[in-house]
């Protein structure tokens, strides 16, 4: 596809929308900035970034964006910089978000203090969109907490490294948000209605359940981390060497760290439960997600009642405005994606949801006073997510860094199969579940994972022939 040429097959650095020096100037430092709250080190081909503020588990400030964005465009044109990995300090947080705190302080200054907050996500989003299509293998080690801006800076790298330690988490509908920093673009594309369900419900996953929800590409225990880290600095690529082939160095050198998957860990979107994820989720109304969890009956129904429990305790307009979010953002490509995500996060930065939601949770810890108060308190035919939705004229369309984009992440098998993979293995015919299976392990050279995952789709998704024993996929 031309797109995905587009990012792989070129070794220079994407082409930017502005001057290099105006790029520079976005992300000038702006008095009041922290000195160390992100360090840099390099060795040898290495370039690492640390998130450096542990006592706030590492959430993202603008005084973070303005140092990491002038760095990535460094390296980008960089010939020395061969692989750039991205880490938190201390044992809890790789990151937890952005500072929403901040962001809500400033709002209650008026129209100058939401300006700042809008011009925050404008920095976050330009930063996000720049890993997203960055030209250098890029390696996120997503140990401990990683949440929302957490998320915006490792789940659109190659690799996403996930440990015992690691809790994942778009936790937006809790403070009276929306799933951003390109959540549009990578909860749809999850399979059946898990995307929607994450969206929705702002579920956490913890330790090997990121991996198995492709959320990461490798699972490792974090003790492994400092050796890998200096195992990538040793790499060497020769100048002519292409994207994919870099990609798959770093690959190969990754798995050499992987130690194995934690025994009394199952898959949690999986069986019985993931089954009830797509019937409930599957829907386009809240009113009709609502319906189906109340009637789930079976081994599913305790899990059904939770998940209204939460619902009920997120901010409605946020429900309603995350899942348009998850119906159309599916069609967005990756800068699409943000300059959308802009428009809608200016919306919520007007709307009184997001400062009780962060005030209440987050500061005074009590339970948020929502309006409208309750989801039944949404008419059905009311819209309420449209005006987030709807493109306007204010703020104006949001300027990126460069001009690279795509529809479908770049990347290649890196990470453990897709269900639409295994689908179409299946839909080929002639094959039993044990060759389908076979087949992965091997496409895979038989990546941790792959048996535990590609098993439980087979067992969940297709049938066996009585006559032949070969496999056929269950639709829905």
């Amino acid at each position: 596809m031309p797109l995905k040429a587009k990012v792989l097959s070129r070794q220079a650095a994407p082409r930017l929308l502005m001057s290099t020096q105006a790029a520079h100037e976005l992300f000038k430092p702006v008095e009041g900035d922290e000195p160390e709250d992100v360090l840099f080190n390099s060795l040898y081909g290495l370039r690492s970034i640390e998130l450096n503020r542990p006592m706030k588990l590492n959430a993202l400030n603008g005084s973070m964006i303005r140092k990491i964005g002038p760095r990535l465009i460094e390296w980008s044109q960089s010939d020395m910089a061969n692989v750039i990995v991205i880490k938190g300090t201390g044992e809890k947080a790789f990151c937890a978000g952005g500072d929403v705190a901040q962001l809500a302080r400033w709002n209650q200054r008026g129209p100058k203090g939401k300006k700042l907050s809008m011009d925050y996500f404008a920095l976050e989003y330009q930063l996000d969109h720049m890993i997203a299509t960055l030209n250098k293998p890029y390696v996120a080690f997503m140990d401990g907490i990683t949440m929302g801006g957490g998320v915006g800076l490792s789940v659109h790298a190659p690799f996403r490294i996930a440990t015992e330690r690691t809790v994942f988490a778009m936790p937006e509908t809790t403070i009276g948000f929306f799933p951003d920093v390109g959540a549009s673009f990578f909860l749809p594309k999850m399979p059946g209605a898990t995307g929607t369900f994450l969206a929705l419900t702002s579920a956490r996953l913890t330790g090997a359940n990121v991996f198995y929800a492709g959320l990461a590409t490798h699972y490792l225990h974090s003790s492994s981390l400092p050796a890998l880290e200096s195992r990538l600095a040793e790499l060497r690529f020769n100048d002519y060497d292409e994207m994919p082939h870099r990609l798959s160095v770093v690959n190969a050198t990754i798995e050499e760290y992987c130690t194995g998957l934690p025994h009394d860990e199952p898959i949690l979107m999986g069986g019985e439960l993931r089954k009830a994820i797509d019937r409930c989720f599957r829907h386009n109304s809240v009113e009709d997600i609502i319906s189906a969890l109340e009637t789930e009956e079976g081994p599913a129904k305790a899990w059904a009642q939770g998940v209204l429990d939460m619902l009920h305790q997120r901010s409605p307009t946020s429900v309603h405005v995350a899942l348009r979010q998850m119906r159309i953002g599916r069609k967005w490509t990756i800068a699409e994606t943000f300059r959308r995500e802009h428009q809608i996060a200016a919306k919520f930065m007007a709307h009184r949801d997001f400062n009780e939601g962060v005030t209440a949770v987050l500061i005074d810890k009590r339970a948020p006073k929502w309006k409208p108060a309750a989801l039944e308190d949404i008419l059905p035919d009311s819209n309420i997510s449209e005006p987030f939705i709807r493109v306007d004229d204010y703020p104006p369309p949001l300027q990126l860094v460069n001009d690279t984009d795509y529809a479908q992440y770049p990347y290649g098998k890196l990470g453990l199969p897709t269900e639409r993979e295994v689908e179409d293995q299946v839909s080929r015919g002639n094959m039993t579940r044990k060759q389908v299976l076979d087949h992965f392990l091997q496409d895979r050279s038989f990546k941790q994972g792959v048996r535990e995952v590609v098993k439980e789709i087979l067992d969940r998704k297709t049938a066996a022939s009585p006559l032949d024993n070969t496999a056929s996929w269950l639709y829905e």
